[in-house]
C-alpha cells in the first residue's frame, strides 16, 4: 500500500494538528477508495468561488451549514480567499478553521498550472490539506492517435511533480476543463489509464462533458480509485454570458435538467471517498451566486439536500 498522507508528514506537523483538534487530517491515499468496498462516504467540500470576493471568515461562518467539513480555497479571477490566506497568515486561518470547525481539504489552483505546484504543495500540506485541483493545459482538439500520443507525452512531463506530491502527501487532480487537453470523454479515459501513482488523479466535471447520464456514469467507473475530486455541476444553460439568476443557477444540482441519480450509483459502486463539491460558476467571475454569504449558502445546502435525497 503506498505511504498515506498521515504517515509523511514529520512528527511535528503531526502533533500540531493533534493539539489543534478540529483539523483532523484526510490521508491522501484515502482519496482513492478501494473499489471493492462498494461504499462511498461523501466528503463535501465547499469552493470559496461560489462566495466570489467575500471574506473568508463570512464563508467559513456557513460553511459547516451548507453540509461542508471541507474548504477549497480558490485565488483570483473566481475568488480571492487564497491571497486572503496569504494576507492573514497560516496562524490566523487555522484559528478561523478551529473557530468554525471546517478543515482545509484542497485549493484549486488553475493559475500556477499542473507545473508550478510544489510551493502550494507545502501550503496544503503544511495545513492539513490532501489535494490541489489544476488543469492540463493544451493542446486541445486532438483525436485518435494524436490525442495519445499528447497524452502520453502530459504524463512523461508530469512525473517530477508526481514525485513531488508524492513526498509532500498531496493529490493533483487534473480537471477535464474545456479546451484543454482532457476535455472529450477519450481524453480523459487515455488520461486515466497512464495514471500510475495515487498522488495523481482527477477531478471529474461534468459540466464539461456530454450531458448524458449513462455515459457520464461509465466515465465515473473507468475513472474508480483514481476520481479524486467529483464535481456535482451540470451545464445547464452554461456559465458564460449573462443570464437571469434563475437560468444561470441550473448549474447547480437539482435545478437544471441532469438526474444525478445515476451518477451517485456509480460513485456508490466505486466506493468513491474523495471530496465532492456542489458547484457552479457565477457571471462575471468574482461575484458571489447570490447577493450575500447567507443566501449563497442556503442555494448550495438546498443542492447538498437534494443529492442526500438520492
Amino acid at each position: 500500500m503506498p505511504p498515506t498522507h498521515r504517515s509523511m508528514i514529520d512528527r511535528r506537523k503531526v502533533l500540531r494538528f493533534l493539539a489543534f483538534g478540529s483539523v483532523a487530517l484526510l490521508p491522501a491515499s484515502d482519496l482513492f477508495a478501494e473499489t471493492t468496498t462498494k461504499k462511498r462516504k461523501p466528503r463535501y467540500a465547499l469552493a470559496t468561488s461560489l462566495f466570489g470576493l467575500e471574506p473568508l471568515e463570512e464563508i467559513l461562518s456557513v460553511a459547516k451549514s451548507t453540509g461542508a467539513e471541507w474548504i477549497d480555497l480558490w485565488p483570483l479571477k473566481h475568488g480571492n480567499q487564497r491571497e486572503q490566506v496569504d494576507a492573514m497568515g497560516s496562524d490566523k486561518f487555522v484559528e478561523l478553521l478551529k473557530k468554525y470547525e471546517i478543515k482545509l481539504g484542497l485549493t484549486t489552483r488553475f493559475d500556477l498550472g499542473p507545473f508550478g505546484l510544489e510551493n502550494e504543495m507545502k501550503f496544503v500540506s503544511g495545513l492539513g490539506g490532501t489535494a490541489i485541483v489544476t488543469g492540463p493545459g493544451g493542446p486541445k482538439g486532438l483525436k485518435g492517435d494524436d490525442l495519445k500520443k499528447a497524452i502520453d507525452a502530459f504524463h512523461e512531463r508530469l512525473k517530477p511533480h508526481v514525485a513531488a506530491a508524492e513526498k509532500h502527501g498531496i493529490v493533483m487532480a487534473i480537471e477535464n476543463h474545456s479546451n484543454m487537453l482532457l476535455d472529450t470523454p477519450d481524453g480523459l479515459r487515455y488520461f486515466v489509464d497512464g495514471i500510475r501513482s495515487p498522488s495523481l488523479g482527477i477531478a471529474l466535471a461534468p459540466y464539461h462533458l456530454p450531458q448524458e447520464t449513462t455515459l457520464l456514469a461509465d466515465l465515473i467507473r473507468h475513472c474508480g480509485s483514481k476520481l479524486a475530486v467529483f464535481y456535482a455541476w451540470q451545464h445547464g444553460k452554461g456559465c458564460m454570458t449573462k443570464l437571469p439568476k434563475d437560468e444561470e443557477m441550473e448549474q447547480l444540482p437539482g435545478r437544471g435538467p441532469l438526474d444525478f441519480a445515476p451518477l451517485l450509483s456509480a460513485l456508490d459502486e466505486i466506493g468513491f471517498n474523495g471530496f465532492t463539491e456542489v458547484f457552479m460558476h457565477p457571471f462575471p467571475r468574482g461575484t458571489p451566486i447570490l447577493e450575500n454569504v447567507p443566501r449563497s449558502a442556503d442555494a448550495i445546502r438546498r443542492s447538498v439536500d437534494y443529492l442526500k435525497n438520492l
